[in-house]
């Protein structure tokens, strides 16, 4: 498993590399100056905007800027915002823990979700309670993020004030007056984003365990007398859960581009709402920041989801 996970990782680099060069080469052609509001600005005159941009190599070939981003980045340094004017990894850094805080949690409440009603709807297909599960993931799936956002708005801010819809990173509050409050401003954004993906999942998690659920072996533990929950645990629900953790592995990095919407709507300091902000004023490092940490992310969560493969089906083996 030792020679697998490092056979990967070596795979992993000239992956990242061809990434990284693609972004890069994107970013770099695409129209737009970071210090464009400088030349259209009477009071800075044009030779500051010249040193400038020769500063930090702006009038460079791409190539070369591309390797002496490449090397900065080996050494940790990710570049420095033109807009915050701080490091790029000083802001992302500051934006990271309130974005894995409600994609976590929202992920934990999709799979709360999906799976107890994925599974019990495939062992009693065609049941009302089955028919109803369907319906209702049809719905969840269908409605696209921005609007269940303003629909919770408009049903638990507006009409019943009961909920903040703007999150605010400078509570004032201290101790459980301080977790509360951060508790009820997440409440709408985790039921955005959990209710979407726990919709989804819901239907690969019935799919799977309807399709596990008619194979000869689960029939032969049946045969043996063991108990129907004991074959739905042991012999159905894990070997189905095989294209479900693919599918969840795969889905988190686009979570994150769901949380993208979700944080405009909200108004959440995260790492969406940063790159939003940082298209908007063409800042290039910031921009190419996140979206390469987006990139290793579909790649990590690649790897994580073949090494569950393998602890889900002894049958798979690491070679």
């Amino acid at each position: 498993m030792t020679q697998y996970i490092l056979g990967r990782v070596l795979l992993m680099i000239p992956n990242l590399l061809g990434i990284s060069v693609v972004l890069f080469t994107v970013l770099a052609l695409a129209p737009g100056d970071p210090f464009e509001e400088l030349a259209t600005n009477p009071n800075v005159p044009a030779e500051v905007r010249a040193n400038l941009r020769a500063k930090f190599g702006l009038d460079d070939p791409v190539y070369l800027r591309y390797l002496h981003w490449l090397t900065a980045m080996l050494r940790g340094d990710w570049g420095f915002s033109f807009v915050s004017r701080i490091d790029v990894d000083v802001l992302i850094l500051q934006r990271v823990p309130v974005t894995l805080a409600v994609i976590g949690c929202a992920q934990v409440l999709a799979l709360m979700v999906a799976l107890p009603v994925g599974v019990y709807a495939a062992t009693r297909p065609y049941s009302v309670f089955d028919q109803i599960a369907n319906t209702l993931a049809f719905v969840g799936f269908s409605l696209p993020t921005f609007f269940t956002g303003l629909l919770l708005i408009l049903i638990f801010s507006i009409q019943l004030d009961w909920l903040p819809f703007v999150f605010r990173s400078d509570i004032a509050a201290t101790g459980w007056q301080w977790w509360w409050q951060q508790f009820k401003q997440s409440i709408m954004p985790i039921m955005v984003l959990g209710l979407f993906q726990g919709a989804s999942l819901t239907r690969y998690v019935r799919s799977a365990v309807l399709d596990m659920i008619r194979l000869d072996h689960v029939t032969t533990a049946r045969a043996k007398g063991l108990r129907e929950r004991v074959v739905i645990v042991r012999h159905v629900v894990r070997n189905a859960m095989i294209p479900v953790v693919t599918l969840v592995m795969l889905q988190l990095p686009i979570v994150f581009g769901g949380a993208i919407v979700t944080e405009q709507i909200f108004r959440i300091p995260g790492i969406g709402s940063l790159l939003i902000s940082s298209i908007l004023a063409n800042d290039t490092p910031v921009i190419m920041s996140v979206t390469f940490v987006f990139a290793c992310l579909v790649v990590l969560f690649n790897l994580i989801a073949d090494l569950l493969y393998g602890w889900l089906d002894p049958r798979i083996s690491y070679r």
